[in-house]
């Protein structure tokens, strides 16, 4: 055994390694960034199954080294869980630390946002001055964790208004100034507590833009894929390689596995969208309620499980809005360890509708088999839509397997 074992492997990269973190979008982000790196012809080294632990790291790193130990590898692309991020760095130096936003997302487990925003300003501030700072400006926390530190610290994010959301969302966290404790000013929101905000009594307010998000495509569906894209593009574009090449992988790229992954099972369109936080699965339901509007889907497959990768506390899908969806109508089906749970959550939702003369009335089905609930909603779902599944994590891993026939962990 080999206590020290990280710390050498992380000395091997011979450009540096990339962490990514953040609550939402780590997986679909590294996998941009690497398929942007390969393209160039760099050899990356990826946690590409999304294990994000120390031991996930690990493993990921030695499946490039040979027998001997010896890695060869430009690049590390590592997704790293944020509870873990500050016991990773100190075993490793990163070239680049990007964060993605900072949500609340298992409390039996992570605690609450401010908590870890905490941690991690200690963890990045005994970091040399050669690491890179990627942050997410239309994040309070995360902004202000970037004007305090002493390394470089590039930002993206979002400047199209047209995106605000018409209120302030019921899921979230950080709307109150981390400098002062003042209630924030929004000029508006795009998700969550992500916006374009200040603070009317002391003079903090959103970093400027590394970036302008409205000359950047985006990959796959949702505004939360912006941020996605950018925080990619960023990087890549600080490499130096061409804004031409990025937009070509950005064009042609695959979504990862339950992240806006499209499927065709039983000659139907199938799309998975993991749903395993508040704001992951408001997100999810704003990009299928676009999507309804269009007359494109009408068949909605919602699955949530307790275990111990989703966190045993449902208690956050109080937190979603689902009312909007609801009142487009449609057939939902519900299941999942916890199906009752959901089941409960989004009849309260439909008693809000009770007597209103909806165009296209919902229709609730409720089957905990998930193997039976999946052939449902492919019965229910007509042949010229697609299939919107919103999983928890475990729920998604499960589905894929039915839907597939391969295990992914």
């Amino acid at each position: 055994m080999q206590p020290r074992i990280l710390p050498l492997l992380f000395a091997q990269v011979r450009q540096g390694a990339i962490l990514v973190a953040g609550t939402n979008g780590k997986t679909t982000t590294a996998l941009l960034l690497r398929t942007i790196l390969a393209e160039q012809g760099w050899r990356v080294t990826h946690n590409a199954t999304g294990a994000n632990l120390i031991n996930g790291l690990i493993t990921a790193l030695l499946a490039d080294a040979n027998g001997l130990g010896n890695l060869r590898t430009d690049y590390a692309i590592l997704e790293v869980d944020e509870n873990v991020l500050p016991l990773v760095l100190r075993d490793c130096q990163p070239r680049y630390i990007l964060a993605l936003n900072l949500f609340r997302d298992q409390l039996d487990r992570y605690g609450e946002v401010d908590t870890i925003g905490y941690r991690w300003r200690e963890a990045i501030a005994r970091l040399p001055d050669a690491t890179t700072v990627v942050l997410n400006a239309d994040d309070p926390t995360l902004s202000f964790l970037g004007q305090n530190l002493r390394q470089r610290v590039l930002y993206f994010g979002l400047n199209e208004p047209d995106l605000y959301l018409e209120a302030i969302p019921h899921a979230v966290d950080s709307i109150y100034c981390p400098s002062c404790g003042q209630r924030l000013n929004y000029q508006g929101v795009y998700l969550s507590h992500l916006g374009d905000y200040s603070c009317p009594q002391c003079d903090f307010q959103k970093s400027p833009l590394s970036l302008n998000s409205a000359e950047w495509g985006q990959i796959l569906i949702g505004v939360y894929n912006k941020y996605n894209t950018l925080a990619a593009g960023l990087i890549a574009h600080d490499l130096g390689i061409e804004r031409s090449r990025i937009d070509t992988v950005v064009a042609n790229f695959r979504a990862a596995f339950g992240r806006a992954e499209e499927l065709t099972v039983q000659g139907k369109k199938i799309r998975i969208l993991l749903s395993k936080n508040p704001v992951g699965m408001n997100e999810t339901i704003r990009a299928v309620q676009e999507l309804k509007q269009q007359g494109k889907t009408s068949v909605v497959l919602m699955a949530l499980n307790d275990r111990i990768p989703d966190g045993t506390d449902v208690s956050w899908i109080w937190d979603v809005d689902t009312e909007p969806l609801v009142a487009l109508g449609g057939t939902f089906v519900v299941t999942g360890d916890r199906t009752y749970d959901l089941a409960l959550r989004l009849n309260y939702s439909l008693e809000q509708f009770a007597g209103a003369n909806l165009p296209n009335p919902p229709t609730l089905i409720v089957e905990p088999d998930l193997t039976e609930a999946l052939q449902i909603a492919l019965n229910k779902t007509p042949v010229d839509e697609t299939l919107h599944i919103l999983p928890t994590y475990s729920a998604m891993l499960d589905l894929r397997h039915l839907l597939t026939g391969r295990k992914i962990l």
